[in-house]
């Protein structure tokens, strides 16, 4: 088995799993799914900015927006998801 070196917190956590100051979690595929759809609650949470752009650019989203059947302010968030996860 390969040994990989610790760190001095991951030393701490292993002396304390071995000296059985951590117990097993009960029902843990419940509890894990519990705390993932909490996890997924936090960041897929909107927040609402106050954006100023030019008005000839918001005319062009609000023109987009009815081309596309949707609210403008929904367009404009989807552009900027695809920006920041390109």
């Amino acid at each position: 088995m390969k040994k990989y070196k610790l760190d001095e917190k991951e030393k701490q956590l292993l002396e304390e799993i071995e000296k059985g100051e951590w117990k097993p979690v009960k029902d843990f595929p419940k509890q894990k799914k519990m705390y993932e759809k909490y996890a997924r609650n936090f960041l897929n949470k909107n927040k609402n900015i106050n954006l100023r752009i030019s008005e000839r650019d918001l005319s062009k989203i609000k023109a987009k927006a009815i081309e596309e059947g949707m609210p403008y302010q929904t367009l404009a968030a989807s552009i900027l998801h695809k920006f920041v996860n390109q």
